[in-house]
C-alpha cells in the first residue's frame, strides 16, 4: 500500500534571532486534511516556529517542506510555494481603510488575472463559508472582534490554499465566539479538507480542534513530545506537559 507523504516536514529545525537560540533540533510532520496545534508555555517559540513555517524567519539549521518543495531553498525571488498557503494572524490584520470586501479582494487582484466581476463572486463566496453574508461593505471598526478573525479568515482562504496558519485565533475573544472558531475551523477541516496549524495557548481549544499536536518547551529549547491531545495527558512521559494538558480539561469541565 502507498504510504501518503505529509503536507508539511519539518526536519532539525533550529531557529534563532542572532546569538539568541529559541528553539533547536525540532522535526515534525503534518499529515493532509489535519489539525496539528502548537503549544506549550510563554516563551517557548510557538509564534517563532509559525514565523519560519510562513516565510518570515529564515532557519538557522534544518529544513521545512511544504507539499515536498524545501520553502527555504531555490530561488528567493519565486514566490509561488507561498499562495500554497494562507495566514491568519492574532490581530486580523485588516486594512482599516478597506471594506471587509476589499481586504478579501486583495490577494485575489494581487496574484491572480480574474476579472472583477469574478472576484467579486469568489469575495462572497468566502465571506459566506465564514458565516460574513452581508457585511462586504462594512469597515473593520464597525464588526466585532470574532467577526474580524472570520474575515481574516475568508482573506486567508481567497486563493484557495492547501493550508491554513493560524496564530492565537481565540486571543481576545470571549468563550463563546471562541467555541464558533473552533467550530468553523473542523468544519472547513471536514468540509474542504483544509489542513490546519494553530498556534494557541488557549487551552478550551486544544482537545477541541486537534487531531494531533507538538509541545514545545523553553527551558530545553525543544519540541518535547507530539501525538494527540488525548493520547498525550494519558501517556507522555514529561509530567509538564501532562499537567498542562490537565489544566485544560480542568478549565473545560
Amino acid at each position: 500500500m502507498e504510504s501518503i507523504s505529509p503536507i508539511i516536514k519539518v526536519d532539525g529545525l533550529t531557529l534563532a534571532y542572532g546569538n539568541h537560540l529559541v528553539l533547536e533540533d525540532v522535526s515534525f510532520e503534518v499529515q493532509r486534511g489535519k489539525c496539528l496545534v502548537v503549544m506549550g508555555g510563554s516563551g517557548c517559540g510557538k509564534s517563532t516556529l509559525l514565523k519560519s513555517l510562513v516565510g518570515l524567519l529564515e532557519p538557522s539549521v534544518g529544513k521545512i517542506e511544504i507539499n515536498s518543495r524545501n520553502l527555504w531553498a531555490g530561488d528567493k525571488t519565486d514566490n509561488s510555494i507561498l499562495k500554497e498557503f494562507g495566514v491568519l494572524f492574532q490581530g486580523g490584520a485588516l486594512w482599516s481603510a478597506m471594506t471587509i470586501k476589499e481586504n478579501v479582494s486583495l490577494p485575489l487582484e494581487i496574484y491572480t488575472d480574474l476579472e472583477d466581476q469574478d472576484i467579486d463572486d469568489l469575495v462572497r463566496y468566502k465571506l459566506s463559508l465564514v458565516g460574513l453574508s452581508g457585511f462586504e461593505d462594512f469597515y473593520p471598526s464597525e464588526i466585532s472582534g470574532g467577526m474580524k478573525k472570520r474575515a481574516g479568515l475568508a482573506r486567508a482562504m481567497a486563493l484557495d490554499p492547501n493550508i491554513l496558519f493560524f496564530d492565537e485565533p481565540s486571543a481576545g475573544l470571549d468563550p463563546i465566539t471562541s467555541r464558533r472558531l473552533d467550530d468553523l475551523i473542523t468544519e472547513l477541516k471536514e468540509s474542504l479538507g483544509i489542513t490546519f496549524v494553530v498556534v494557541t495557548h488557549e487551552l478550551a481549544s486544544i482537545f477541541e480542534i486537534a487531531d494531533d499536536s507538538i509541545f514545545l518547551d523553553a527551558q530545553s529549547k525543544s519540541l518535547l513530545d507530539q501525538g494527540k491531545p488525548d493520547d498525550l495527558v494519558k501517556n507522555s512521559r514529561f509530567v509538564r506537559i501532562t499537567d498542562f494538558l490537565k489544566r485544560s480539561e480542568s478549565s473545560t469541565s
